[in-house]
């Protein structure tokens, strides 16, 4: 066979498998997006997280409108906690942490529940600075924040809206715990609960603990009949703490409802470090009037890294 019809015959050969067919190009698109969904799913899962800041208790280290990068995998990331959109919870299993949070981190951590709240109303991630770690002791004293005796280090985008104090022995009926007598500007000092910690529990320092034992056992079992405090129908004098709990405030001090008001944050509610802001935009307009929206575009926040 002559050369040159050879070599045609071989392009019409490759020619063909080039050449693909509709199906063909649909299976290979299908193919392309489930890879790129898996890949989506994994990074979401387990590395990066995407967090949306609805209040306004971080300005101004965090502004309402920003949107986050949260870190899930230095605390240990973990699987789908509950139905995006929904109220319903997930069993969820999570890797092991590079480290645990530390104070001055600004946190992501699944909401608690209000303080006398066995289980929140409705599912909701909150973004505070972690004030105290397991085994502090925390105190504020007319409005300043002292940590083990000494004074905690002051955010750098700190603000105060309210040039009121709030004297010391005047209580606010809204703070934790309950009959404290402490109020926001003058609190403590509080203990936070460390994992295999025993404490003793007495009528007069349950409230600090209700919430917590009742939470644990995810139904309410504490009571206090005469001198005596139960557990789930038993007599109690002591008990020992399951996980290591921590102490987040917003750093718009006059305008944050966080652990002063509702209480500790428990290890497993821990869910990632925020880490940048991705875009940011003015929320007071509506997305109906979409141009005016992107127009309110904080271009100098965006990629900036969240401290």
């Amino acid at each position: 066979m002559p050369k040159d019809k050879m070599t045609e015959e071989r392009h019409d050969r490759k020619q063909k498998n080039i050449i693909k067919t509709p199906t063909q190009k649909f299976l290979e698109f299908l193919k392309n997006l489930l890879f790129a969904a898996v890949a989506a799913l994994i990074i979401k899962t387990f590395f990066i997280e995407t967090s949306r800041v609805p209040t306004g208790s971080m300005e101004k280290t965090i502004l309402v409108g920003d949107f986050l990068f949260v870190n899930k995998f230095i605390y240990g990331s973990s699987s789908p906690r509950s139905i995006p959109f929904t109220n319903v919870k997930l069993p969820y299993f999570q890797l092991p942490a590079i480290r645990e949070p530390e104070k001055d981190d600004i946190v992501v951590f699944e909401y608690p529940g209000d303080r006398d709240q066995i289980t929140p109303k409705v599912l909701s991630n909150y973004v505070k600075r972690c004030i105290a770690a397991p085994g502090d002791t925390l105190q504020i004293i007319n409005k300043v924040v002292f940590i083990n005796g000494k004074r905690a280090p002051i955010p750098p985008h700190i603000q105060y809206l309210d040039p009121y104090i709030s004297p010391k022995g005047v209580a606010d009926p809204l703070i934790f715990p309950k009959g404290s007598g402490w109020n926001k500007d003058n609190y403590g000092p509080l203990v936070i609960p460390k994992k295999g910690e025993i404490v003793k529990l007495t009528p007069q320092n349950i409230e600090k603990w209700r919430t917590l034992i009742n939470r644990n056992y995810k139904r309410e079992v504490v009571s206090v009949r005469g001198d005596k405090v139960y557990i789930d129908g038993k007599p109690a004098k002591t008990y020992t703490v399951p996980q290591d709990y921590f102490f987040m405030m917003g750093d718009n001090r006059d305008d944050s409802a966080d652990s002063r008001f509702w209480g500790f944050v428990p290890r497993e509610k821990v869910e990632g470090e925020a880490w940048m802001i991705y875009w940011s935009w003015n929320p007071s307009i509506p997305f109906s009037n979409i141009f005016k929206l992107l127009g309110s575009t904080r271009f100098n926040r965006i990629a900036k890294l969240v401290h």
